[in-house]
């Protein structure tokens, strides 16, 4: 009989439960060429890709000389949702992955991202991937410290009622795999290829214990016989 191989799962979503990464990158690169940064795509993906905006003010008052303040995130907020309401998409195969493995750990799944909640449900809706987290979603920017600190992955364990060193965490960037270890659980990189993804040397100097690249292979990840 097949069983779960962890006390629970803790998700990450952008990226790994949606496809959000580019879209959300390519209005904040937008918005930095209006400020005067003529940043290239690529560069934007490294420096910005996996971290909280408000904590990178400091290369965009360099390149800028503004320093963002409120209202400047909030109006590429409400761009990046016009943009992720028309073009958002699921991770391919996420569904039937977070199916068969809801299947099997029942209500011991959380969302927890490093991104504010209103974007996160929204996605999560969008995608019809809520269902299979309840009320269990967590935002890193409700918290003292956002990844790469553990505060959102150590209260998503806390709000399952697990240790989290008995815990998977499934993340795509190195600053999400460093949260995960961080909160002591053992941590899963997905790496799909391509410009937005970290590679898999990435993760696993980051500290992911296995990394893999379909979605379809992550239920198998999760069970033990």
């Amino acid at each position: 009989m097949t069983r779960p191989k962890f006390s629970a799962v803790l998700f990450d979503c952008d990226g790994v439960l949606v496809d959000s990464e580019s879209i959300t990158n390519s209005v904040l690169r937008e918005m930095l060429i209006e400020l005067g940064w003529n940043i290239s795509q690529e560069e934007c993906i490294s420096i910005f890709i996996g971290k909280a905006l408000k904590d990178q003010w400091e290369p965009i008052l360099v390149h800028t000389g503004v320093r963002i303040d409120e209202q400047w995130i909030a109006e590429f907020r409400q761009r990046r949702d016009i943009a992720l309401r028309k073009n958002l998409q699921a991770i391919p195969g996420v569904l039937d992955a977070v199916k068969r493995i809801s299947t099997l750990y029942g209500d011991k799944l959380a969302c927890a991202t490093g991104a504010d909640r209103a974007k996160v449900e929204m996605q999560l809706s969008i995608t019809e991937i809520a269902p299979f987290f309840g009320n269990q979603v967590y935002s890193g920017m409700e918290y003292a410290q956002s990844k790469p600190a553990p505060d959102v992955y150590l209260a998503a364990a806390s709000g399952l009622s697990v240790d989290p060193r008995q815990a998977a965490v499934v993340e795509d960037t190195v600053t999400g795999v460093s949260a995960g270890v961080a909160a002591g659980a053992t941590v899963f990189g997905y790496c799909p290829g391509g410009p937005i993804s970290s590679t898999k040397e990435e993760l696993l100097t980051a500290g992911a214990t296995e990394v893999f690249t379909s979605m379809d292979q992550l239920p198998g990840l999760l069970a033990q016989d």
